[in-house]
């Protein structure tokens, strides 16, 4: 019963506030995802222009934000960021210290490392696109512009979206490292209530089915996205991506 009431919702239960962090999460990795889908068009775009310049940019990017662990980059962005920030503060008068917000330097860190898969997915959906439907375009007189939108971004987005899956749930493990920065996501809140009741096992238990059903949930998500993708695809087609 007292465990029951420790995870309950009760004046004594850390329900709640379990909930609030698994809710925080989902903003978190929700944010990241989108910052890492501009970043990864970019380094794509830059990694499929030809021009030697961009194609070595997206390279350094792509290998970098994969090779550093991810805690160091989000040491980086939060500690790094605040130093900055609390530097040119003190350049124009202000004194103390200026921390960057822990969600936003959290997101941006997840979002910039997420920014690198992407690019990968995104090229490699671009590179699975038959290249007679582009011949056949350019054929019928569309312009660049005009392809791009019709053929290559919706292409592109179906045949991306189990890669983007696996991104999201990468992320979504990721942003338990932003715990470090005292933001009360999911990590966070399950480490301040197994820290204030003792109960560790208990606590970390419930913090790893929540991860679970989160990414479980994600799956059944993604997994319907797919599907509905495909569902005017014949099945050629679908076997060739």
């Amino acid at each position: 019963m007292a465990t029951l009431e420790l995870i309950g919702f009760g004046s004594t239960g850390w329900g709640a506030f379990l909930l609030l962090g698994a809710l925080l999460t989902l903003c978190v990795t929700a944010t990241a995802l989108a910052i890492g889908a501009v970043l990864g068009a970019i380094i794509a775009a830059a990694k499929l222009s030809g021009n030697v310049v961009l194609t070595t940019i997206g390279h350094v990017y792509t290998t970098v934000f994969r090779g550093v662990p991810e805690l160091l980059i989000i040491y980086l962005i939060y500690f790094g960021g605040s130093s900055a920030v609390t530097a040119i503060g003190q350049s124009v008068g202000y004194e103390g210290f200026l921390g960057l917000p822990s969600f936003a330097a959290g997101a941006l860190a997840v979002g910039i490392i997420s920014g690198a898969y992407q690019a990968e997915v995104y090229r490699g959906a671009y590179l699975a696109i038959s290249k007679g439907e582009l011949e056949a375009a350019s054929a019928i007189g569309m312009h660049r512009g005009l392809r791009f939108r019709r053929i290559v971004i919706p292409q592109v987005l179906r045949l991306a979206i189990p890669g983007l899956g696996n991104v999201w749930q990468l992320s979504l493990k990721d942003s338990a490292l932003i715990s470090v920065t005292g933001l009360a996501e999911l990590m966070r809140s399950s480490q301040v209530a197994a820290g204030s009741t003792r109960q560790y096992f208990l606590f970390y238990i419930v913090g790893g089915a929540l991860y679970l059903i989160l990414t479980s949930l994600s799956d059944r998500v993604f997994n319907g996205a797919e599907r509905k993708a495909n569902r005017s695809m014949p099945a050629s087609a679908m076997g060739q991506a």
